[in-house]
């Protein structure tokens, strides 16, 4: 941590983060538990982000000055280190009255409309962390925890939350959304290290891009399901219109997350007619329909 000063100032800014915490009637814990979540699950989309550089500096320093030899391991044992600083800036920002203002106005408040993915509360954030491009990235993950404490802030100020739950507590960190820990996924490297390709797990053989892509899928459904329950009053067709646009959403993501599922397992080596079994189709229109989502994918 010697060559790593910003970690060191997040550590002791931490403590001013929970005091905020506990007069907001928040336990800094489940605070600090969410805004490790949603950090977390940036540094596993973070591969692919072109203009992240701050990260791999610090990782490179914190594996003695080069973790190139031993990436994977690096990126395991170094995350909670290296993104330590950010994890305590989105505590900060989540405990933020302003902030939690910005995303009520982004749900377009009284008038409620789908998060846009240039929305005020993300671009903020992106600011916050020091990365000013960061806001369309983080609006775009709906099946993330992030958007999840977004769609309780916005069910808690509109008054539409169901019985008390996950579903309308912002510091509840759901299942899904915990980051698998260092132990976990140190098991799963060396496991995959004795069997590479050997198709025996699903982390072997489905990329970590798609394997996102499917939770994200699911989780946006689960979020829009959701949001859909504080809108059955006003006008007849106002709220039949909203109803009925929701659900047929929802439908379309169920949707995509089952197709890409379903190519995931074929390319990683299950058999097309046990596939075709699972989904309760004939492997005829299954091989049709994976076909059809390849070239849509491609695309």
């Amino acid at each position: 941590m010697r060559r790593l000063p910003e970690v060191v100032a997040a550590q002791r800014r931490w403590a001013g983060v929970a005091r905020r915490a506990v007069r907001a009637g928040a336990e800094p814990e489940r605070v600090f538990a969410l805004a490790q979540a949603v950090v977390a699950r940036w540094w596993e989309q973070a591969l692919h982000w072109e203009r992240e550089k701050v990260w791999p500096r610090r990782l490179h320093q914190v594996a003695g000055g080069d973790a190139g030899g031993d990436l994977e391991r690096w990126r395991i044992v170094g995350r909670d280190a290296v993104v330590f600083p950010e994890v305590v800036a989105v505590a900060d920002a989540l405990l933020d009255p302003g902030m939690a203002e910005l995303v009520w106005v982004d749900s377009g408040a009284g008038q409620p409309r789908v998060l846009p993915v240039d929305g005020l509360f993300c671009r903020r954030l992106g600011e916050r962390v020091g990365r000013e491009w960061l806001g369309p990235l983080a609006a775009a993950d709906h099946g993330g925890p992030l958007i999840a404490w977004m769609g309780s802030v916005i069910r808690l100020r509109r008054g539409a939350g169901g019985p008390p739950g996950y579903d309308n507590d912002p510091w509840w960190l759901r299942r899904e959304h915990q980051p698998v820990p260092m132990a976990g996924q140190m098991r799963v490297l060396g496991k995959e290290k004795r069997a590479p390709g050997s198709g025996t797990m699903w982390r072997t053989v489905v990329p970590a891009e798609q394997r996102m892509r499917i939770g994200s899928l699911i989780g946006s459904a689960e979020e829009q399901l959701l949001q859909l329950r504080g809108v059955q009053s006003g006008p007849t067709a106002e709220v039949a219109r909203q109803l009925l646009q929701g659900l047929g959403h929802s439908a379309g993501l169920v949707e995509a997350a089952w197709k890409r599922t379903a190519v995931a397992a074929v390319n990683g080596g299950v058999p097309l007619e046990e596939v075709a079994r699972w989904a309760d189709m004939s492997p005829g229109t299954l091989r049709r329909m994976l076909t059809a989502g390849g070239q849509e994918e491609d695309g």
